[in-house]
């Protein structure tokens, strides 16, 4: 059984912060299911974005797993909010996390895949 999203929401939250990364809230969405997406800042004006994986490419139907956008190229800041601003008129139950570091980490560790 797969995590609430407001659980796994909270745990990453609190992950990137005690990594010594600035990690906020920008949308909240749907309690159980919503979908999440994930903005890096660099601070430079550029951002990255991971947004998740489509279920067929799970290893596992129950486990989070995102892509990234951009061919995990850093885009301007805009191009990345645009398309988030799309995808929440898509869908309105979506979460948006952003983390500010310099480096460009995502956390995510093997949750990253290649589509």
């Amino acid at each position: 059984m797969r995590l609430h999203s407001s659980i796994w929401v909270a745990a990453y939250l609190r992950l990137v912060n005690q990594a010594g990364a600035s990690a906020m809230l920008l949308r909240r969405g749907e309690e159980t299911a919503g979908a999440i997406y994930i903005k890096v800042s660099l601070l430079d004006g550029t951002a990255r974005l991971y947004s998740p994986a489509p279920q067929f490419d799970r290893v596992r139907s129950d486990e989070r797993a995102w892509h990234a956008d951009f061919e995990d190229a850093a885009s301007p800041e805009r191009e990345v909010d645009e398309h988030l601003r799309d995808q929440a008129s898509f869908d309105a139950d979506i979460w948006i996390i952003e983390i500010e570091d310099r480096e460009g980490r995502h956390f995510l560790g093997d949750q990253l895949i290649s589509l």
